[in-house]
C-alpha cells in the first residue's frame, strides 16, 4: 500500500498476521460503565487481504467508509457493505470480512468491549 492510497498524516499499523489489513487506532477512552472502554479504529483491507475468523469481547460497531466489504457473522447470513453502510457484530461472536473491490476498502470500527482484554482474538 502505498502512501497516497490512505488520508495525509495517517500511518496505518500492519495487523500480526494478516498481510494486507492495516490499522490505525483513533481513540481509547474509560466508559461510564464501569469495566468497559471505547476502542474507534479506521481499518484498511487491501483486495488481496485474506479474512480471518476473530472475536472481540464486546461489541462492533462498523460503519463501511470506502469500497464494498463482504462480511461474514457466525448465525447471519453473509452480508455485502458498501460505503456508508454499517453493521453491529455482538459481543464475542465469531467473524470475518474481506474486501471484495479492486481498490482500498475502509471501515472506521467502534469496540465497546471490556478492559484490560485483547481486542481482537484470532480463531484458527
Amino acid at each position: 500500500m502505498s502512501g497516497e492510497d490512505r488520508p495525509r498524516g495517517i500511518s496505518p499499523t500492519a495487523v500480526e498476521g494478516a498481510p494486507g489489513l492495516w490499522r490505525v487506532d483513533l481513540q481509547r477512552h474509560d466508559l461510564s460503565i464501569p469495566g468497559r472502554e471505547v476502542v474507534q479504529t479506521r481499518v484498511e483491507f487491501t483486495p488481496d487481504s485474506p479474512p480471518f475468523t476473530h472475536f472481540h469481547p464486546g461489541e462492533e460497531i462498523i460503519c463501511v467508509l470506502q469500497g464494498s466489504l463482504e462480511y461474514t457473522i457466525e448465525g447471519q447470513p453473509t452480508v455485502v457493505c458498501h460505503a456508508g453502510d454499517a453493521l453491529t457484530v455482538p459481543y464475542g461472536v465469531h467473524h470475518r470480512a474481506r474486501n471484495v473491490g479492486d481498490d482500498i476498502a475502509v471501515e472506521l470500527a467502534t469496540y465497546v468491549v471490556e478492559k484490560g482484554k485483547p481486542l481482537l482474538t484470532r480463531v484458527e
